[in-house]
């Protein structure tokens, strides 16, 4: 823990209003800060507390000139203090256990690199290849260096032929079984209160498909899970939101697409319509990715054969080009 001593005369603009600026420093760089009178304290693992230091440090110096600071002061100097950091290729600075997330494939290099550069990025591949977890992961990274302001997680609500309405509840108790494996991804990296805390701002929200249209997007990043089962329209409305200074993700299986068999998978669609185009990255990750326990890729491997043949059979079927096959062009 350090602790900092603070001019009287600079505490109402350094904290802000109800501290207001202290809360996010605190979800923005991952550490815990206490105002005690005239002092502040810093606590949290080392790396991120000299961070935090090295902020409110420059935070400090540009009030005589402002004599104020705005939330965009803070996530600016957030920002330059990461800039500024060491960048190890495909390592965030993101924890989990104390260990940083980092690639454990060239595939999934290639991914998180792709995100990084690229403002639309699709990845299909089958389970437990990180497609999801690694896009959270990059998320929670910007967002806590002040890059981003908001972070979206969508899913289309259409799973193994379920429907919404035959579910019990309301419409939140409908969606939560969708979202589930967003907010567990969430979970890894961040404790729940503090999840708790960001949804309550409005700062993270898990929305199903179907509640983005009409929106835009801005200053966010927004991460599109399971976009095998959107339908080429519902794909078209998605990628339509992206706004300014914002990152989107689309991430599928391709081999597990629960449309109805006469339906084209959007991000079957996406693909034949997209490709070429400059700033929207395809990254295709395989077996030799999955890093999930290692029954995985043998179960992956044991359906490969049986998978396929169905898609050879529901191709034949939907050959008329009025309606193009599902395809493993996802």
């Amino acid at each position: 823990m350090i602790t900092l001593d603070v001019e009287p005369r600079q505490k109402l603009a350094l904290f802000g209003p109800s501290d207001r600026n202290l809360k996010l420093l605190r979800e923005l760089m991952g550490v815990q800060l206490y105002a005690a009178g005239d002092h502040l304290k810093i606590s949290g693992d080392a790396k991120s507390v000299e961070r935090c230091v090295a902020v409110i440090s420059e935070l400090r110096r540009g009030l005589p000139r402002s004599g104020h600071l705005t939330l965009d002061d803070i996530s600016r100097a957030v920002a330059r203090s990461t800039d500024d950091a060491a960048h190890v290729p495909g390592m965030l600075d993101v924890s989990i256990s104390g260990k940083s997330v980092a690639a454990r494939t060239d595939g999934q290099l290639a991914y998180l690199m792709a995100m990084e550069s690229q403002d639309l990025v699709f990845c299909a591949g089958p389970a437990g290849t990180g497609k999801t977890f690694l896009a959270v992961a990059l998320a929670v990274s910007l967002l806590r260096r002040g890059r981003i302001r908001r972070l979206v997680l969508v899913r289309p609500a259409v799973e193994a032929g379920e429907k919404l309405g035959f579910l019990p509840g309301d419409i939140q108790a409908k969606v939560n079984p969708y979202l589930r494996p967003l907010l567990d991804a969430l979970h890894d990296m961040m404790p729940y209160e503090q999840i708790r805390r960001l949804m309550g701002n409005d700062i993270i929200e898990l929305a199903p498909l179907a509640y983005m249209r009409g929106r835009t997007l801005n200053d966010a990043m927004v991460i599109l899970d399971e976009a095998q089962n959107t339908t080429p329209s519902q794909m078209l409305m998605f990628l339509t939101r992206l706004g300014e200074n914002s990152k989107m993700v689309v991430t599928g299986d391709p081999t597990q697409v629960d449309l109805e068999p006469e339906q084209t998978s959007g991000l079957a669609d996406a693909r034949r319509k997209l490709t070429g185009i400059k700033g929207i990255a395809f990254v295709d990750l395989g077996r030799e990715d999955i890093v999930r326990h290692r029954l995985v890729q043998n179960v992956v491997e044991a359906y490969g054969g049986r998978t396929a043949a169905a898609k050879v059979g529901r191709s034949r079927k939907a050959s008329a080009p009025a309606k193009p096959p599902n395809g493993p062009h996802g």
